[in-house]
């Protein structure tokens, strides 16, 4: 791995989500500060544990949102967020997210999503006002958080076949998909294919190794690896109803495979 010159050294956010500092997520996601920093990058991490996040959104969120007021919290959070009046914590995250380059979940597979706490700092932090709405660009494009990678890391306890497309889990891009197209893209960040390490409850230390060496190569593509080629939304496949536009798939093209470019 060669260092990365000046113009090449990026800035990377790694939002980390185990309760368990000894777990292989925690391996993971030190493994990565260390290789991203050997190659020159700079990393922040947000361990939500350590830091003790608070996943709920609520009105304490939004100082400034009168008591006997009804809670819209679409509306309060653009409104806290283009004042510049979110709680501290949520505003320290979005100032992270805008430093960053590139962004890294590192997280295991609970119930077939990312865990609470994760989707608790995705609630929280991807307000109006920052990460969509009226305020900022149209969302499925190069919108409101455009020209930042992004790369999910996960560990499951399946085997791989089981995430295959005839596998009872149904296919890993499936799965992810609320978090690649309906996080990711939908905020104009170019989301990259998942890395996951399967069968992870028992890793023995070569799988280990293995699981690293992979990991490694996809950090070293992180800005140079071809996202996924997700439809924009603006571009000219989808009429105002939001809806694909007959013919734009291939024949025999269905599900969630429609929202990806048919040349990929």
């Amino acid at each position: 791995m060669n260092e990365a010159t000046p113009r090449q050294r990026k800035k990377i956010l790694v939002v980390s989500a185990h309760p368990e500092p000894r777990s292989l997520n925690a391996a993971l996601t030190t493994f990565a500060v260390e290789h991203l920093r050997a190659a020159g990058h700079e990393v922040r991490v947000s361990d939500l544990y350590a830091m003790k996040w608070k996943a709920a959104v609520d009105a304490d969120d939004f100082p400034d949102h009168p008591a006997d007021r009804q809670l819209g919290v679409m509306a309060a959070s653009e409104r806290s967020t283009l004042a510049g009046r979110l709680a501290p914590d949520i505003a320290a995250e979005q100032e992270k997210v805008r430093w960053s380059d590139a962004v890294i979940l590192q997280f295991p597979m609970w119930w077939f999503s990312v865990p609470a706490i994760l989707k608790g700092w995705i609630d929280r932090v991807f307000t109006s006002g920052f990460g969509y709405g009226p305020e900022v660009p149209p969302p499925y494009s190069e919108g409101a958080l455009a020209g930042r990678r992004a790369l999910l890391s996960a560990t499951m306890g399946a085997r791989e076949s089981a995430f295959s497309d005839r596998g009872i889990h149904g296919r890993l891009a499936d799965v992810l998909h609320p978090v690649q197209h309906g996080l990711f893209w939908f905020t104009g960040m170019a989301p990259l294919e998942p890395f996951a390490v399967y069968d992870a409850n028992e890793l023995p230390q070569d799988r280990f190794t293995a699981a690293k060496q992979a990991y490694g190569q996809r950090l070293d593509g992180l800005f140079t690896d071809e996202p996924v080629p997700f439809r924009s939304l603006v571009g000219g496949d989808y009429g105002r109803d939001m809806r694909l536009l007959p013919g734009a798939e291939s024949p025999g093209t269905a599900g969630l495979d429609l929202h990806v470019h048919p040349q990929a």
